[in-house]
Parts: C-alpha cells; structure tokens; sequence
C-alpha cells in the first residue's frame, strides 16, 4: 500500500498544494506514531508506517525544527549492554498539546482553588482517588472477565479506550503497563497526586503490589508500571508505590 506524500519524492504532475496536504498528512502519522507507541526510533517508525527510514527522517527533522517532537537517548530499564544508546523521538510537551491538552489550564486551577480552600494536598489526594472511583466500573469489568493471566492486557485495552494509548507487555517476573499518552500530564506535573490515586487503583484493581517507574508528567516518554506476577507478591499485596524510578 502506497503512503500519501511518500509513493514518489518528486511526483510528476502533482499539484502543490496536493503534495503538501499529503506530507502534512504522513507527517501527523508520524507523531501519531510517537504518541501511541512511546519514544521511538527510525527504524521502528518506518516499520510501524510502512516508510523508508530516509522518509521518517526528513518528517521528524521537520517535526523537530517545529518543535512537536525531540530526540533523546533511549531509557535502559536494568542492565544497559554495550554501546552507545539508540536515540529515539518523543513528544516534546508542545507536541502533546496537540493532542487534546485544551483544558489543563482550567483544570489545574481548579485543583489549585480545591487545595487553597479546601485542605491542601490531602484535599487533592481526595479529589484523585474520587475521580479514579468514577471511571471505575468499566476498568473493573475489563479486569474481572478477563483470565488471570490476561488481566494487565485487558486493563491496557480499557484505558486506550479512554485515550491512553496504553499496552502491555512482558518484563521478567511480572509484565509492564505503558500508557504511552496521559490526557491530564500537564496538570499531573503540578498535581503528583492523580499520578498517585492511578497507582494505587491499579494495585487494588490488579490484586497486586504494583510499582510505577515512570511517569510522563516527571518527563519521560511513557508511564510505565511494574505488575509483579502474584506468586512473586508479599502480604502487604494491595500497597504500591508511585513515582518515578530513582534510577
């Protein structure tokens, strides 16, 4: 299947309002990319799209020089191997504007006027856990009807319903949740504790300690949190810990 703005460099009789309606086009494609699937490289987005890698580079180049995304050394979660680090493109936070971010000005005043006249932090806390019980019901019967073993990639399948863009996948002794996009980062940023109340639901909806290790809203590339398999948890299996990994 051909790309739009792609098939040809220099496509002969294109009109050229046509050839840029079509480069603007893949170029979204691209961040779109980026958003659902985390940091990326090259090589997985011209994979993923169906690009040439010299193609990819000449998009991100312009998405770079305008801002929406960045480049940056790949995280190494563990033992990091030989070498010199991938480089990978994520978002920057004017690229996540883009992305249905119109209201975090409201919001974070919002929760603001709650922790000046309300009780401060712990008022905030409230609102999160309160906020995190309304969507609730539609995450626990992901959950529950999903086999055991399949309980973090129903969780994930719910939350991209809701616009998380969110996957999981294996990690040793336990899986991992990516949630690759974060509707309210920018206010999580100022407001640790959405961050916080999200975890800690995880943890009581999964049966399990969990352990986030990185959160978008502390700038890295995608919320990521630990799921350990049962067998692997202590008594104390409804706590978690939220935050990002101090390494």
């Amino acid at each position: 299947m051909k790309n739009v703005g792609e098939a040809r460099e220099t496509p002969t009789g294109t009109p050229q309002e046509e050839l840029a309606t079509g480069e603007r086009s893949t170029r979204n494609r691209v961040a779109r990319s980026i958003l659902d699937h985390g940091p990326s490289t090259v090589a997985e987005l011209a994979g993923r799209l169906g690009l040439t890698q010299a193609a990819v580079r000449r998009h991100l180049d312009a998405l770079v020089a305008d801002d929406v995304v960045e480049a940056r050394e790949q995280r190494v979660y563990g033992t990091r191997t030989r070498g010199r680090p991938a480089k990978v493109f994520a978002l920057t936070d004017c690229g996540r504007d883009a992305f249905d971010q119109s209201y975090d000005k409201l919001a974070a005043d919002a929760l603001r006027w709650i922790a000046e006249q309300e009780g401060g932090s712990e008022a905030v806390a409230a609102f999160a856990r309160a906020r995190i019980a309304a969507q609730a019901a539609s995450y626990r019967r992901a959950v529950e009807g999903a086999d055991p073993d399949q309980r973090t990639e129903a969780l994930a399948r719910a939350l991209s319903a809701d616009g998380y863009a969110a996957t999981a996948r294996s990690a040793p002794v336990g899986e991992q949740l990516c949630q690759h996009h974060c509707p309210v980062a920018h206010v999580a940023e100022q407001f640790p504790q959405l961050c916080e109340a999200e975890t800690e639901f995880f943890a009581e909806l999964l049966g399990t300690h969990v352990q986030r290790l990185a959160t978008i809203a502390h700038g890295d590339g995608v919320c990521t949190t630990f799921i350990p398999k049962i067998s692997q948890t202590t008594d104390n299996a409804s706590a978690s810990t939220a935050g990002r990994n101090p390494a």
